[in-house]
């Protein structure tokens, strides 16, 4: 027995997917950066533009670059942690692992550190972008184990109407290659900064890094000097690997002697030399963004700091940082001392990196997407989102849209097209024969060119 669906007009429930509009997009380009940031590792060609960082965001974000649709690069680098986790390890396809802690993405860009991951095997930000996509255990694309390469992926994209739309609107046509795919995500990457903090404020104020910060209480100037300062001066030597006012890592850094596996106490693993920017240590709330290190190990930052104040002596560590030998692996620090540092550290964590919405998932709640072509040539005007309904659906669905023109076609989760129709305002779709699983239904309106993108899941009847 098929259900009865209630005309447009008294449904009370109405599901706004996000929006991307390709006529008046977000500004990645034109960021502020303040005048004292000198350091950026943006290669001269691949620079953040508008029209690539959005497509980088919508890939960022795209849980169908998985295998199975259900894992993006938002999932483990999450804005409201400063792109990062608070996962130990984070999940991948059908619960393994990751074998490091996602390391936050915060300010990646404006380092001397062009190479990433942890153990530094990525060579570029763009060469990074991929490898989890490509990964057996995170997203799935790997080529290995029975699973299809990067190729089957490419395939599958080029499926959804709105890479289509996308790739075009970027590149001047739809092809979809791995290297457009490593600049865009590269670019939505680096476009990602944080310059609100607290110690920001306080630099503009003064034209040397040393100088005690107006806005600083007295034991967070006494944190930035412990922070600034070599250990036989009195200070704690920070400066020497993360460099103010970037607060980047020394790209001839090794490993600060945290040389555990995650989950395995007993195996070691030396190669960990690269570290995230120290800002955004913090979110709003003044909580740590997740875990810290390589392996997540410290929940605490009082435990960074007394690993720091004490090095712990392993003599199978042969790639330990020397500037965390001698003095530098030994600061006896006081507890006061300490409180200062952390202090000082909480000041680098700014506000707008969690709510702007241009690093937002452009996705809603039920992986839809509503995308905006360009429409030069054409009328503006207001366009009303057309509504499916029921979701989920048994036997058949609903379509209603302001009144116009439309095109209707549904996919599968492998990209293949099912069934294609034009409507005028309105439209009933029989569904009662397809498998019960989700199907994508892609509304393009004829006259505007506007894209809605809705997942819908056929249930059992």
């Amino acid at each position: 027995m098929r259900k009865q669906i209630l005309p447009l007009a008294i449904l009370s429930v109405v599901f706004i997917a996000a929006t991307i509009d390709l006529n008046h997009p977000d500004d990645y380009e034109g960021q502020t950066v303040p005048v004292y940031i000198l350091k950026d590792n943006t290669p001269t060609i691949n620079p953040v533009t508008n029209a690539v960082a959005t497509l980088g965001r919508v890939l960022f974000y795209d849980k169908q670059l998985s295998l199975n649709n259900t894992i993006s690069c938002g999932s483990c680098h999450q804005q409201q942690f400063a792109f990062g986790d608070t996962a130990q390890l984070s999940a991948g396809l059908t619960g393994g692992l990751t074998g490091r802690h996602s390391m936050r993405l915060v300010n990646s860009r404006f380092a001397d550190e062009v190479r990433f991951f942890w153990d530094e095997r990525a060579t570029s930000l763009e060469d990074q972008t991929t490898r989890p996509i490509q990964d057996h255990v995170e997203m799935g694309y790997s080529g290995t184990n029975g699973q299809p390469a990067l190729d089957s992926l490419i395939r599958k994209m080029q499926q959804i109407s709105y890479y289509n739309i996308l790739f075009e609107h970027v590149f001047g046509d739809m092809l979809i290659t791995e290297e457009r795919m490593q600049n865009a995500l590269a670019q939505f990457v680096r476009s990602i900064q944080s310059f609100d903090s607290r110690f920001d404020f306080g630099r503009a104020q003064v034209n040397n890094l040393n100088a005690p910060f107006p806005n600083y209480s007295q034991l967070e100037n006494q944190g930035k000097t412990l922070f600034l300062n070599p250990p036989p001066q009195g200070g704690a030597g920070c400066q020497g690997c993360h460099r103010a006012p970037e607060f980047d890592i020394d790209p001839n850094s090794l490993n600060n002697g945290v040389v555990g596996v995650a989950g395995n106490n007993n195996s070691l693993d030396l190669t960990n030399t690269r570290a995230p920017s120290l800002r955004d240590l913090f979110n709003q709330n003044g909580m740590l963004n997740g875990p810290m290190m390589h392996n997540g190990i410290f929940t605490d930052i009082q435990q960074i700091i007394n690993h720091y104040n004490q090095i712990p002596n392993n003599p199978n560590n042969t790639n330990l940082d020397n500037r965390l030998a001698g003095p530098g692996g030994n600061l006896q620090l006081t507890i006061p001392q300490r409180d200062a540092l952390i202090a000082f550290l909480r000041t680098l964590s700014g506000t707008s990196l969690y709510t702007d919405p241009k690093w937002s998932d452009p996705f809603d709640s039920t992986g839809n997407l509503t995308l905006i072509p360009l429409t030069t040539g054409i009328a503006e005007h207001e366009f009303s989102e057309p509504i499916i309904y029921p979701n989920p659906a048994d036997a058949y669905v609903m379509i209603a849209a302001h009144p116009g023109n439309y095109r209707l076609r549904i996919f599968n989760t492998n990209g293949q097209m099912l069934a294609e129709t034009n409507f005028t305002n309105a439209t009933q779709q029989d569904i009662e024969n397809f498998p019960s699983q989700i199907f994508y239904f892609e509304i393009t309106s004829l006259q505007t060119g506007n894209l809605t993108f809705k997942k819908i899941l056929k249930g059992l009847h």
